[in-house]
């Protein structure tokens, strides 16, 4: 599903469960030794999802190390992301020369559990929630978008953004969102003053959402 919220140069390959067909190379598993079971299976269905991935760009396999930030670490040349929640696994990667940065993220179509809205949303977005329209749990997909900025940001900013540091703004007929960041954008993004923007998926149980930036339309943001 990841595919249909990210331009046709990225590829992706995503499972809906773990299963016995998938493994690590011998530094991934050395990297997840003490590990409960349930975090290597979907550690391990992840990393598998992520090599396929890469070979849809017609690239060979490789160990995905985690860094220290426990970011996946990509082949030369490749970027990425991989995301994971119950029932889903997906990774989305593109060629460099291609994509500057690409963030994914999943997560059920189900409410934030109690006290997490206020650590995510700031006074604007709070106020849209509470006139968003119903059938989507808004609340957890805002939750999704800043992870998935989160996800795109760090491979070039390499420090933390906090969730009060990007605003939101959702255009639900679109299917798209609109993110203004609260802090300078790292300066590998070049470009004019464009808002960073995102596109999500409601389906089958999941919220998906994807934030890719490509190389030649790189951006920068406004400090507020």
């Amino acid at each position: 599903m990841i595919e249909h919220i990210v331009p046709p140069e990225v590829a992706c390959f995503a499972s809906r469960g773990d299963d016995g067909t998938t493994w690590l190379f011998p530094d991934e598993a050395a990297q997840m030794h003490g590990a409960v079971d349930t975090r290597l299976r979907e550690f391990t269905t992840a990393r598998t999802c992520a090599r396929l991935a890469i070979a849809k760009l017609g690239l060979p396999i490789a160990p995905i190390l985690r860094g220290a930030w426990r970011e996946p670490i990509w082949p030369r040349g490749v970027v990425g992301s991989i995301t994971h929640c119950r029932g889903y696994r997906a990774a989305a990667v593109a060629k460099q020369r291609d994509i500057l940065t690409v963030g994914i993220d999943a997560e059920p179509n189900e409410q934030l559990p109690p006290g997490i809205l206020e650590q995510v949303a700031v006074a604007p977005e709070q106020a849209w929630l509470a006139t968003a329209r119903s059938g989507v749990h808004w609340d957890r997909l805002l939750f999704s978008a800043k992870e998935s900025v989160f996800k795109a940001w760090f491979p070039l900013g390499r420090d933390w953004l906090g969730f009060e540091q990007a605003v939101v703004s959702f255009h639900p007929t679109e299917c798209t969102f609109q993110v203004r960041l609260l802090v300078p954008l790292p300066a590998l993004f070049g470009g004019g003053p464009e808002l960073l923007t995102g596109r999500f998926l409601v389906r089958d149980g999941l919220l998906l959402t994807a934030v890719v930036v490509p190389q030649r339309e790189r951006v920068v943001s406004t400090v507020s």
